[in-house]
């Protein structure tokens, strides 16, 4: 899976239908800003685009793999709302009219448990749900209520089983308390702490849902922007989830940058994916976190057991709004850095006869077991 997808603010400028460009942030009052940031330091693109063009080299990508499922995090609200939360520092919106970008990469389901999706109020979040209702993107992790909020999106996967994505949002990523969705009021699906009676009720909700030959991906927004330090709690929570809930792959974001990945039960957990659509470029800071460069994940799980078959990576570069392929320098740096980071966990990122990147990884439930990634048939994912 991949991180944080925006499409909003500058990117939602240069897309055919723009919203108002009005921000209320204490630096940037005007969202043309950031695609005047983005063309100085990068040179000039278009000053309209079509619903394509952010998804760049990803989308010939997508079509070589033809994966059976695609799931973003989208960090955006899709709507025409102007009620922003006004004790928010910033406030992502995209024109209901540009939700055509989603289905630009055959997106079938948007993860929204993150700390932007009620930038622009209640009225923003319902309306985001009904566009992405409009077009058949399924979403999960924020709701209507909160029974709509805790559901899965259901995909089917002919010939295969089905995919369960159930998304959470935890307050460490800066999701305020009173997003939290009620039986009353909407919001999103809130994670009050990482303990084990939580890791129950997760556990009540996955096995009410799960069936043979599913495969259920928790996908949670959580921790810092910045940083690859894995806190002892997620760890200890992601793999409870596993052993208890029922989970096949957790996907971690909220983090701009990627950082190490674990296989655990033969289960594969990425704690931070990552960034992989923004409009950052020319904003300064954290520069040694290189955070232009970006990964598409391709998991491929065995339905009949649940486990990991085959964990790949593509990298792509940010530039001009847009997912390039990288140069040959930008996918060392990236690559020696997930080395570095998944070796805490035996992990081993190797180039790949496809020309991808395999993780090659020792499973960390049983250390002196090598995971092994045959090219036996099953469900493939991608965050793209």
């Amino acid at each position: 899976m991949c991180g944080d997808v925006m499409t909003g603010r500058g990117i939602d400028q240069v897309l055919p239908r723009p919203s108002d460009p009005r921000l209320y942030e204490s630096y940037v009052k005007n969202a043309t800003r950031y695609v005047e940031l983005a063309q100085t330091i990068n040179g000039p693109f278009p000053k309209r685009v079509d619903f394509s063009y952010p998804w760049g080299d990803a989308l010939e990508e997508l079509e070589r793999v033809m994966p059976d499922v695609r799931i973003i995090n989208l960090e955006t609200a899709i709507t025409k709302s102007d009620d922003y939360w006004k004790r928010k520092g910033i406030n992502y919106r995209m024109h209901p009219e540009n939700v055509l970008c989603i289905k630009a990469a055959k997106i079938d389901c948007c993860a929204l448990a993150n700390n932007h999706v009620l930038d622009w109020g209640y009225a923003g979040l319902v309306e985001t749900l009904a566009t992405l209702g409009q077009v058949n993107v399924k979403s999960a992790g924020a709701g209507r209520n909160i029974a709509e909020a805790q559901a899965p999106a259901v995909i089917e996967v002919y010939d295969k089983g089905r995919v369960l994505v159930f998304a959470y949002a935890s307050p460490t990523s800066g999701v305020p308390r009173d997003w939290a969705a009620t039986n009353n009021r909407p919001g999103v699906n809130f994670l009050e702490d990482l303990s084990q009676q939580t890791v129950r009720q997760i556990t009540a909700q996955v096995q009410k849902m799960k069936q043979e030959r599913d495969i259920v991906v928790a996908s949670i927004h959580w921790g810092d922007n910045w940083g690859y330090e894995i806190p002892d709690e997620q760890r200890n929570f992601s793999h409870q989830l596993i052993d208890e809930a029922g989970v096949d792959v957790v996907h971690g974001h909220s983090s701009h940058h990627p950082k190490g990945i674990e296989v655990y039960q033969d289960r594969p957990i990425m704690y931070g994916c990552g960034d992989f659509l923004n409009d950052y470029e020319g904003i300064s800071g954290y520069e040694e976190y290189r955070d232009d460069l970006v990964l598409m994940y391709l998991v491929t799980m065995q339905p009949e057991s649940g486990k990991l078959v085959r964990f790949e990576m593509v990298p792509f570069q940010i530039k001009r709004f847009r997912l390039n392929y990288v140069s040959r320098g930008d996918a060392q740096w990236l690559r020696d850095t997930m080395n570095r980071e998944c070796a805490r966990f035996g992990g081993h990122v190797e180039l790949s006869e496809t020309g991808r990147w395999t993780l090659d990884t020792v499973d960390s439930a049983a250390v002196s077991t090598t995971a092994m990634f045959s090219r036996t048939a099953g469900n493939q994912f991608s965050g793209c």
